[in-house]
């Protein structure tokens, strides 16, 4: 988590901690605005993962920021945490059009992951295609259909850590660029994207 003043972060947590983010949301909260001297009203925009990534985590995540904004009347932007793993490899050595392909372990011997065209003149990254979860050669193959001939920069947080696990700071900019464009939802529009139905839903419909 991270409280952001003009894209640059004013106070952050660790997010390379045991304890789930779900159990400490509130926590981490508390303490970055202690730090800051602020209280929550005088936040004027909220930017939040809507996934991939852990269903508690999400859900959590997702209905806190819901009702801060609800409560305060405030916009939020929601940032998928693909493009935030692939914002980061974005250089000047990233060439206008690039494709970038960020990627991460959904678990149970599947991938999360995505495929984004770097638009340099815009200053952002534009999906290209559905975020998917699939096997390790499904999704290679999958790249490979959507890139067309086109050989992408693979970018991941595991396991060989090409790029940074704490997003908070990317996710900030990225939802501060949203803002920018009037991209920006209310606590009613704001939902999850999570790529994959839960175990328990699985189980329910027997699929």
């Amino acid at each position: 988590m991270a409280l952001m003043r003009d894209g640059e972060v004013v106070q952050g947590t660790d997010g390379a901690t045991e304890e789930a983010f779900a159990s400490r949301v509130f926590s981490d909260l508390g303490y970055i605005l202690g730090r800051a001297g602020m209280e929550l009203r005088q936040i004027e925009l909220f930017a939040v993962v809507t996934g991939p990534g852990s269903f508690t985590g999400l859900r959590v995540g997702l209905t806190a920021v819901k009702g801060w904004a609800e409560v305060l009347g405030r916009p939020i932007a929601g940032v998928s945490a693909l493009e935030a793993i692939g914002a980061q490899a974005v250089r000047e050595s990233i060439r206008e059009g690039a494709l970038l392909a960020p990627v991460f372990d959904a678990r149970g011997g599947q991938l999360f992951g995505g495929l984004y065209r770097w638009k340099g003149v815009e200053g952002r990254l534009e999906a290209v295609g559905a975020e998917v979860v699939l096997s390790v050669e499904e999704y290679f193959d999958w790249v490979a259909a959507q890139a067309g001939g086109e050989t992408p920069l693979f970018v991941t947080t595991t396991p060989e850590e090409e790029v940074s696990s704490e997003l908070a700071p990317l996710v900030g900019r990225l939802g501060l660029a949203q803002f920018a464009r009037g991209e920006v939802l209310d606590a009613v529009s704001l939902e999850a994207n999570y790529v994959r139905r839960s175990d328990a839903e699985v189980k329910w419909r027997g699929a």
